[in-house]
C-alpha cells in the first residue's frame, strides 16, 4: 500500500553539547542518530562509545561542538560497575557465553586487599571483544569468528576504586580511570586475583571529565519534550573545554586569531599546551600556548 511521498527531513545548523543518559541495549551510534533526528542537526558526533550493555553519560556534539569531541576522549571517566564472581564469560560481561565456573569463597577483607592492587598505574591487555583494530578489522569481528590474536598490554591509571556494596558473590564498585581503561578487563582481573573469576553484569558511566550524569537527559525525555524546548538542554560548545585555561583577546587580537594567525598574550602566565580562546564576547576556538606569551590557533569556531 502506498502511503504517499515521504517528507524530506530539513537538516539545520545546531551547535552545542547534549548530555545523554544512554539506555542499556542501545549502541552509542544509534543513540547519537536518534538524538540527531530529534534536533534535525546537520552535523553530529559523540565523544567516545559506551558498550551496548552500559548505561549512562554519553556526551553528544552538534555542529561546531564536534570540533572539540576528540578533546573529551582524553578525559578521565567515572563508572559504577556491578561484578558477579565465580563465572567467567568470553566477552567479560553478561552478554557473553560462560567459559568457566568456580566457587566464589572469599571475605570482604580479601576483596579489599585485591582492589588495593589495582589502584594507580596498572597494565591491561585489551579484550578481544573491543573496537580496537588489527589490520583494519575490529577485534570483536575476529572474536565472533573464533579467532584470537595477541594484544599488547596498555598502561592505564585507576584514580579511584571504591567498594560501594558487597554481597558474597557480587559487588558494586566506583571506578575513576584514565582513557583507554576497559572496566570488563578490570572485573576479570580482580576475579582472577581472588581465584574465582568474575564478569561485569552492569555498568553505568556517571562522569566524563567535568560533565556529570546528574545533568543528563534520556532519549525518552527528549521525545516527550516539545520540539521548541529541546534546544534549552544544549550546553555551549566550550562545555567540552572547561578543564583548559581561558584566554580573552582584545579586538585586534581577535581579528588576527580568527584569521588563523598567532597572537601575543604577554600579560598571561600560560604554560605550554591547549587553551580556550575568547574574543568579541564569544568562543573563538582552541589555541596552543607556547609558554612564551604567544597563542596559535588549533581549531576555530565559525561565527
Amino acid at each position: 500500500m502506498n502511503s504517499g511521498p515521504r517528507t524530506k527531513r530539513s537538516w539545520q545548523r545546531v551547535d552545542g553539547v547534549l548530555l545523554l543518559d544512554k539506555a542499556s541495549g542501545m549502541t552509542s551510534n544509534s543513540a547519537l542518530q536518534s538524538a540527531r533526528r530529534l534536533f534535525s542537526a546537520a552535523k553530529a558526533g559523540h565523544t567516545g562509545t559506551l558498550d551496548p550493555l552500559a548505561t549512562g553519560l554519553l556526551p553528544l556534539c552538534f555542529g561546531e561542538a564536534t570540533k572539540f569531541s576528540a578533546d573529551l576522549l582524553d578525559a578521565d571517566k567515572t563508572y559504577e560497575a556491578q561484578l558477579l564472581f565465580g563465572v567467567t564469560t568470553d566477552t567479560g560481561d553478561a552478554q557473553g557465553a560462560v567459559l568457566l565456573e568456580r566457587p566464589a569463597v572469599f571475605a570482604r577483607s580479601d576483596l579489599a586487599a585485591a582492589l588495593s592492587g589495582f589502584r594507580g598505574p596498572i597494565s591491561q591487555i585489551p579484550p578481544m571483544y573491543s573496537a580496537l583494530k588489527r589490520d583494519g578489522k575490529p577485534l570483536y569481528q575476529l572474536a565472533r569468528q573464533g579467532i584470537e590474536v595477541e594484544r599488547e598490554a596498555r598502561a592505564v591509571t585507576i584514580h579511584e576504586l571504591t567498594l560501594l556494596d558487597f554481597s558474597g558473590d557480587s559487588c558494586r564498585l566506583r571506578v575513576c580511570c584514565s582513557k583507554g581503561t576497559y572496566i570488563r578487563t578490570l572485573a576479570e582481573d580482580i576475579g582472577e586475583v581472588l581465584g574465582c573469576g568474575a564478569h561485569l553484569t552492569a555498568l553505568r558511566r556517571v562522569a566524563v571529565g567535568a560533565l556529570r550524569i546528574a545533568d543528563a537527559v534520556s532519549l525518552d525525555q527528549l521525545i516527550e519534550l516539545p520540539e521548541d524546548q529541546r534546544a534549552s538542554l544544549l550546553l555551549p560548545p566550550d562545555a567540552l573545554l572547561q578543564t583548559l585555561p581561558e584566554v580573552h583577546l582584545d579586538d585586534e587580537a581577535t581579528l588576527r586569531f580568527a584569521h588563523g594567525n598567532p597572537v601575543s598574550v604577554p600579560d598571561l602566565a600560560l604554560a605550554p599546551g591547549k587553551c580556550r580562546v575568547y574574543g568579541a564576547a564569544r568562543l573563538l576556538g582552541l589555541g596552543e600556548a607556547d609558554g612564551l606569551g604567544s597563542v596559535k590557533p588549533r581549531r576555530l569556531v565559525c561565527a
